[in-house]
């Protein structure tokens, strides 16, 4: 019997040893929260070890029973340890702080403290390659403002330059863009979730009808014109909206949040995350409703989103997505000039109307050969449409009940796959990093314009489905591309980063549309249908480099070149509006973005980054007024029209700064209960039309351009309590090339002067405990003014910013 229960205990022995070894799992940040790959993580004692991966994230297997410490390790932060209990030890979070006086490795930048709500992107983040590129973070924790209506006038308030397009009060549409590029649905930028595109077409139409959920934001990425390598063909650069993760220490976090304003604006956001053994995720919902300042300005608005990542091994992990997205909101349109100084409140259309309907979805892995050797693989498509129901013509004629509508309708195909490999590699004493990858993107759209009912509904249907009165076409686009660049280290001070990228593009349009004229009696005095099936297929390698030198761990100064390519896109092909020609020779934009600069931060007192830099562009597409002979007058009298072309090449050259004062430093500097931070954006911008073969337009200044853009602000944080005040400033612009002036003023209002104007916002939160309240006043001074001439919707003509708003919210976490 002994002997029996001897082997028996034998047997269960090597059971027993597993059973007393233990998982670590968990996740390697910065002080600012974000991912730290690379980290070299031991178990004193033992010859346990793994490498935190492209996310930060790593897992240990193995570890004996009972208490144990880490060791975490990254060139040039300090070394931190962890001890282990016996009361849980996974997951865990661990936060390594930068080294006062840098340790140069390329995959730390260094030119940013925890102290400041901004910072810069590192040398490598990821599996992406930023030296000596003009970055900026916005971390949304650290901005204190209207999330909750998505006001992108305060969260992009530290962006120098930034011109913002308000167009609701809900932020339904964000419109970004700086350098004089058109902020239309940030159509300028290469613009991400995630790290993969969600813009309705990057090729043929990229213009982004979905715009995330502020509150659910970890923080926004953006790079300016030399992201071009990397990311493809957009003047502007690269917006990325990075989401939330769940908490890696706790199975479920739960936030909620109920915003309402006096505009009649309402806002339910709720998420959930959390970590379950090696599952993370992330999700939330936002519903806002109302109506906003404006008449006829009713909106309702439902956004979903979910995330789950699941780490295979230390080495390996997975990531999905899904977004959703629906809206239907009533478009009050545009206002002469004479009626906005009127009453800017005022709407003269109440049938116009717009829905969208948007879903993405993204896959990826992301795995490490080795510590230095780094892979990630994205899967991305877009299923999505948008409806726009109303009348597109004139702003100064009246709208009639009994008229049929513009009924103008897009649905959206798109997949693709991106690719990156990045390898940390040292030569000598120096460690350099390369990086190649490559895209492919299908894309599909059909769009259709024609009849729409009268009415005033919103009835998205044609009249005459089989025959469309506008156009019915297939725009097929297809993309390929290959990148590479190199992070060079000459020394431990400084670096070259050259980059190549090679496009192949392919664009179509297949379908027909309706040439129709009528007399001043809306009599049809020529009906034609003309039939298109075209093809643009080229090829093109371009490049770019930049330097990087860090005297000290405090500074860099950095400089860039990098060429720029920008296809014609849908709109540029065929669109029948009233107001609107378009020339069918129309070629692709070209041009180059170069930047040199100063950024760092004194301690924990100051945090700078002044450039310079210079756009060229070349074939800049834009609109000019032609006139012709009309028909309807026999010809004997011409009618003006405004005509999309290449109108000329073009300079913009400038000054951005951003500053940013710790104040308290200055008062109290040994205190750690209060904080008071002072901001200065500053943007000095020149611009002008050098060479053009249309009449009146050299030497002109280009539009959508203002001469000084300034945004300053306050923060105040202590204890439960933080205050914001911002001041944003823009100078007069011109809304179009020929630089048409609005005395007098022109009678669709399209063309003219975007006058100067200034806001001031005020923003509040008090969070004592779980529950937190916010509140806040928009537009403080109560302005009248406008930052858009919309050609078409929500328009035409004027589209008045929102007068004074109050908000006031309530929300919890558990």
């Amino acid at each position: 019997m002994k002997k029996c229960l001897l082997i028996v205990l034998i047997a269960l022995l090597p059971t027993a040893v597993v059973v007393a070894q233990e998982t670590v799992q968990g996740r390697i940040e910065d002080m600012a929260g974000s991912s730290l790959p690379g980290v070299r993580i031991f178990v004193e004692g033992t010859s346990l070890f793994v490498v935190s991966d492209a996310d930060g994230y790593f897992s240990l297997s193995g570890l004996p029973k009972g208490t144990g410490e880490l060791t975490a390790y990254l060139y040039g932060y300090e070394t931190l340890r962890h001890k282990l209990d016996d009361r849980g030890i996974s997951p865990i979070v661990l936060r390594l702080k930068e080294l006062e006086k840098e340790l140069h490795e390329l995959v730390i930048d260094g030119s940013s403290d925890e102290m400041f709500s901004m910072k810069t992107l590192r040398g490598v983040e990821g599996t992406s390659i930023y030296e000596a590129k003009k970055t900026e973070v916005i971390q949304l924790e650290e901005i204190v403002a209207n999330k909750s209506a998505n006001n992108a006038r305060q969260v992009f308030s530290r962006i120098p330059g930034a011109n913002v397009w308000e167009s609701d009060c809900a932020g339904l549409q964000i419109g970004v863009a700086t350098r004089g590029l058109s902020p239309n649905r940030n159509s300028n930028f290469n613009t991400r979730q995630n790290g993969y595109d969600i813009a309705a077409d990057a090729l043929g139409y990229p213009e982004s009808y979905y715009s995330p959920a502020i509150q659910a934001v970890d923080r926004i990425e953006i790079v300016r014109g030399a992201a071009s390598l990397q990311y493809g063909t957009q003047f502007g650069g690269l917006v990325n909206f990075v989401m939330k993760k769940g908490p890696v220490d706790r199975k479920l976090a739960v936030s909620t949040e109920q915003t309402y304003n006096s505009l009649g604006f309402y806002n339910s956001f709720l998420s959930a995350g959390g970590q379950v053994g090696k599952v993370n995720y992330y999700a939330y919902n936002r519903t806002a409703s109302g109506q906003c300042w404006r008449c006829n300005s009713d909106f309702n608005s439902t956004t979903t989103y979910g995330r789950v990542a699941y780490q295979l091994s230390a080495s390996t992990s997975l990531e999905a997505d899904y977004t959703h997205l629906y809206y239907l909101a009533q478009q009050p349109g545009g206002l002469t000039d004479n009626e906005f100084y009127a009453d800017p409140r005022q709407s003269k259309r109440e049938r116009n109307w717009f829905k969208v309907n948007w879903n993405l979805m993204s896959a990826q892995l992301n795995h490490s050969f080795t510590s230095t050797l780094r892979l990630n693989s994205r899967f991305f498509g877009l299923v999505a449409g948008r409806e726009a129901l109303g009348n597109l013509g004139r702003i100064d004629r009246p709208d009639d009940e009994t008229q049929n509508r513009d009924f103008l309708s897009d649905s959206f195909r798109n997949f693709g796959n991106e690719t990156r490999l990045i390898w940390n590699y040292k030569v000598g004493r120096q460690y350099s990093a390369l990086l190649v990858g490559g895209r492919i993107y299908n894309g599909f759209t059909v769009r259709k314009q024609g009849a729409g009912p009268a009415g005033k509904e919103a009835d998205f249907r044609y009249l005459n489905p089989e025959r469309l009165e506008g156009s019915d076409f297939d725009l097929p686009s297809f993309n390929t591309a290959a990148f590479v660049e190199n992070i060079f280290s000459i020394s431990e001070k400084f670096s070259v980063t050259p980059g190549l990228r090679l496009e192949h593009i392919r664009t179509g349009a297949d379908g027909y549309y309706r040439d129709t004229r009528t007399d001043l009696a809306g009599n049809v005095i020529y009906d034609s249908t003309v039939y298109e099936n075209k093809t643009n297929e080229r090829k093109f390698l371009f490049g770019g480099i930049g330097l990087s030198f860090k005297p000290t761990g405090q500074i860099e100064f950095y400089g860039n070149f990098s060429q720029n390519y920008r296809a014609i896109n849908f709109n540029d092909i065929r669109v029948n509006n009233p107001s609107l020609s378009v020339d069918e020779n129309l070629t692709d934009e070209t041009g180059y973005n170069m930047d040199v600069g100063a950024r760092g931060v004194g301690g924990q007192l100051i945090s700078y980054d002044v450039s310079g830099f210079y756009l060229g562009y070349n074939n800049r597409i834009g609109t000019v007024l032609r006139t012709e002979p009309d028909p309807r007058f026999d010809n004997l009298i011409d009618r003006t029209f405004r005509y999309r072309t290449n109108i000329a090449d073009a300079g913009i050259v400038g000054l951005e700064s951003l500053v940013e004062l710790n104040i308290d430093r200055l008062i109290a500097p040994d205190q750690d209960r209060w904080q008071l931070a002072f901001f200065n954006n500053l943007a000095i911008i020149h611009s002008v039309y050098l060479r053009s073969g249309e009449p009146g337009i050299e030497g002109n200044q280009v539009e959508l351009v203002p001469k000084v853009s300034y945004r300053t602000g306050l923060t105040y944080r202590g204890g439960p309590l933080q205050l914001s005040v911002q001041y944003t400033y823009l100078s007069q612009q011109f809304s179009d090339a020929s630089n048409a002036d609005s005395n007098p003023p022109v009678p669709t209002a399209v063309e003219g002067v975007i006058p100067a104007y200034f806001v001031v916002d005020f923003s509040a939160r008090y969070a004592p405990n779980r529950f937190y309240f916010e509140s806040g006043v928009n537009n403080m001074t109560d302005n009248m003014y406008f930052t858009r001439r919309a050609a078409g919707y929500p328009g035409p003509g004027i589209i008045p910013s929102d007068g004074r708003s109050i908000y006031f919210s309530i929300g919890i976490k558990l």
